[in-house]
C-alpha cells in the first residue's frame, strides 16, 4: 500500500472552477483561486444564499483517541465521498490543519489512504494562509497593548494583569513562560509574558464562530486584553485594535474549497483544537456547505467528550445550527488499547482486551443518545488484521445500546467502502427521531455548567478548584459571563484529566487549575489537569522525516 503522500501526488484533481460549478453551482466570478486547485469563496455570494433550504448536517466524531489512531476525518471524507456514490449531494467541512501536529507527533489532517481531500501538501502546510492572519491579528493586538503601555498607559493598564498572549503556529515548549521589555527603556517594560498556539487563539474561536465581517470586528472589539488596577477590563476597542484586526482578517474569512481525491466539495476552514478550544470548522463554511449541499458531513476534534460537546454546547448553540445524525467512529485496535493491551501487541487478537475497552465507546454512545438526544451510528474504521471474532464480539457487546454497527473499508477502497455507513446514515437522517437538547443551559452559573459536563458526560464524581479559581469563576459570573458556555480545555486521551487512564473511568475528580475569559468568542475556558495551550515536540517529531527532494517534490509528509 502506498504512503498517503503517495496516493495524493497520483490523484487527479479536477480544476476546483470545475467542483464548484458542477457539484455546488458556483460560478467562477464568486470563486478567488489559489493556484488551480483551490479557491475562496466570496461573502457577498454567501449572502446571497440566506434564502435556500438548508440539507441535512452529519457530526463525525470518535471514541477518545489513542496511539493506535481512530481515523476520524478519514470517516469524514469516506462518507462524504460514500453519500456522493449512492447519489446524494454531498459535501464536507473539516478543518484547517496545525503546523504544531504536523511537523510534530499527530501528524495533518487531510484524511488518510484513499479518503483524502487533495492537494493534500498544501492543505497540511500553509493551505491559504488562513493562520498567518490569524496569528499576525492576534500579535498585532499584543504589539499594540505593550505599545500603549510605552507610550504613557493612558488606559491604565496593570501590568501584572495583562491577559493577551502572543501565539506562533508551531508546538514550542521553550515559549511558553517568557519575559519581554528587556534592553533598557526603549524596548518597554519588563514583564512577564507567553506564547499559546495559533489554534488556541481567541482570535481563531471568533473567526470561526463569526458570522459576518461585522459580527467579526464586533467581536474582535470585545476581547478583553487586560485588567485596571481598580481591576476594570479593558478590551481591543480601548486601543481601536479592531479595525485593523479585521482588515488582516478579512481575506482569510472566506471559506476555502477543496476536493476529495473522488473530485467531491469540501470545505476547510479555521482549526481550533478541542482538547484546548473549541475543536470545529468555521460556521461560514458549514452555513454555506448547508445552503449548496443536501447532506453535510463535518467532523469535531478528538473524541464526543471534547469535540461533540463543544460543537454541540458552543458551535450549535451560538449559531443555530442542529445536527441530524452523529457517527461514532472507532477502530478495533484503539478499543484493544482502552481496554489494557500493550501498543505493540494490537495487531494480535484479544478478546479480552477488546471487551474491556468497549467501555469507552459505551459511554461516547450513552452521551450522544441521552445527553444530546441524537441518534448516532458507530463506523468501526477497518484494518486488515481486525479478526471476524473480535468484530461479532465488538458487535454482541453494543447490540443492548441499538445503534448501528458499521464495519467501512474507506482507508483502502474510498467511497466504496463506506457505501454502507452512507446508506444507514441516511436512513437514519430520514427516519430516526432527534430530541436535541444541551447538556446545560445558558441560565445555570458558570459553576454548575463546568459540573454538568463533568458528571455527566466524563462520569466525574466532582469538579474542585482552590480559593483563588472559585474567586475568579465567581468574579466572571457576577460581571455578566455567566451565560456563556464553558469550554474545558482537559486531555484528550481520558474522560479524566489522567492521560494514562484509558477506558471508561468513573467517580474521578476534575480539577480547574486555570480560568481564560474569552469575551469575543463569549464563552470561558476552563483549564483542567495538565493540558497545556502552548505543545511541546516529541523526541523524535514528524519535521525529521519530511524533507524536499531535488525536484521540488515533497517527501515524508506521513
Amino acid at each position: 500500500m502506498p504512503s498517503d503522500i503517495e496516493i495524493a501526488q497520483r490523484a487527479h484533481m479536477r480544476r476546483i472552477s470545475e467542483v464548484a460549478r458542477e457539484k455546488l453551482g458556483i460560478g467562477e466570478a464568486h470563486l478567488e483561486p489559489f493556484g488551480y486547485y483551490k479557491a475562496k469563496i466570496s461573502l457577498d455570494y454567501i449572502d446571497s444564499l440566506k434564502d435556500r433550504p438548508d440539507g441535512k448536517m452529519i457530526l463525525v466524531t470518535a471514541i477518545s483517541p489513542t496511539p493506535a489512531g481512530e481515523g476520524k476525518t478519514t470517516t469524514t471524507v469516506g462518507l462524504g465521498d460514500a453519500l456522493n456514490r449512492i447519489g446524494k449531494k454531498a459535501s464536507i467541512c473539516l478543518r484547517e490543519p496545525s503546523l504544531g501536529p504536523v511537523f510534530g507527533m499527530k501528524g495533518g489532517a487531510a484524511g488518510g489512504g484513499y479518503a483524502q481531500v487533495v492537494p493534500m501538501e498544501d492543505i497540511n502546510l500553509h493551505f491559504t494562509g488562513d493562520f498567518g492572519a490569524i496569528g499576525l491579528a492576534h500579535n498585532l493586538l499584543a504589539a499594540m497593548i505593550d505599545n500603549h503601555i510605552h507610550h504613557g498607559n493612558e488606559l491604565a493598564f496593570d501590568v501584572r494583569r495583562i491577559a493577551w498572549k502572543r501565539v506562533v503556529d508551531m508546538n514550542d515548549r521553550a515559549l511558553r513562560q517568557i519575559t519581554v521589555g528587556l534592553g533598557g527603556v526603549a524596548n518597554g517594560y519588563p514583564r512577564e509574558d507567553g506564547f499559546d498556539i495559533v489554534v488556541a487563539s481567541e482570535i481563531m474561536a471568533i473567526f470561526c464562530l463569526a458570522t459576518s465581517i461585522k459580527d467579526l470586528k464586533d467581536r474582535l472589539g470585545k476581547i478583553v486584553v487586560g485588567y485596571t488596577r481598580d481591576q476594570k477590563p479593558l478590551h481591543a476597542a480601548d486601543l481601536n485594535a479592531h479595525g485593523a484586526m479585521a482588515v488582516l482578517l478579512k481575506g482569510a474569512l472566506r471559506p476555502n474549497l477543496v476536493q476529495t481525491l473522488e473530485n467531491n466539495p469540501a470545505f476547510i476552514h479555521g482549526g481550533p483544537f478541542a482538547n484546548i478550544a473549541h475543536g470545529c470548522n468555521s460556521v461560514l463554511a458549514t452555513k454555506t456547505a448547508l445552503k449548496l449541499s443536501d447532506y453535510v458531513v463535518t467532523e469535531a476534534g478528538f473524541g464526543a467528550d471534547l469535540g461533540a460537546e463543544k460543537f454541540i454546547d458552543i458551535k450549535c448553540r451560538k449559531s443555530g445550527l442542529r445536527p441530524r445524525a452523529v457517527v461514532i467512529v472507532a477502530t478495533i485496535r484503539a478499543l484493544k488499547y482502552h481496554g489494557g493491551a500493550d501498543l505493540k501487541d494490537l495487531d494480535t487478537e484479544n478478546l479480552d482486551a477488546l471487551t474491556k475497552g468497549v467501555a469507552n465507546l459505551e459511554r461516547h454512545v450513552n452521551n450522544i443518545r441521552n445527553h444530546f438526544g441524537l441518534p448516532c451510528i458507530v463506523a468501526i474504521n477497518h484494518f486488515s488484521f481486525d479478526t471476524d471474532v473480535e468484530i461479532a464480539l465488538l458487535k454482541g457487546k453494543m447490540a443492548h445500546h441499538e445503534t448501528p454497527i458499521v464495519v467501512c473499508r474507506h482507508w483502502a477502497e474510498g467511497g466504496k467502502g463506506a457505501e454502507e455507513l452512507a446508506r444507514t446514515v441516511v436512513d437514519m437522517v430520514d427516519k430516526a427521531p432527534v430530541a436535541f437538547q444541551f447538556v446545560y443551559e445558558d441560565e445555570s452559573p458558570l459553576w454548575d455548567k463546568v459540573k454538568a459536563v463533568a458528571t455527566k458526560l466524563y462520569g466525574a464524581s466532582e469538579v474542585t478548584a482552590d480559593s483563588k479559581i472559585r474567586g475568579q469563576i465567581k468574579k466572571l459570573q457576577d460581571s455578566g459571563y455567566g451565560h456563556y458556555p464553558v469550554c474545558i480545555a482537559k486531555t484528550q486521551y481520558s474522560f479524566s484529566t489522567d492521560a494514562t487512564r484509558r477506558g471508561a473511568p468513573s467517580n474521578h475528580e476534575i480539577n480547574i487549575r486555570e480560568v481564560r475569559l474569552a469575551a469575543g468568542a463569549e464563552f470561558v475556558v476552563m483549564v483542567c489537569g495538565e493540558i497545556m495551550t502552548m505543545p511541546g515536540l516529541p523526541k523524535v517529531p514528524a519535521a525529521t522525516n519530511i524533507d524536499l527532494d531535488d525536484s521540488g517534490k515533497v517527501t515524508g509528509l506521513f
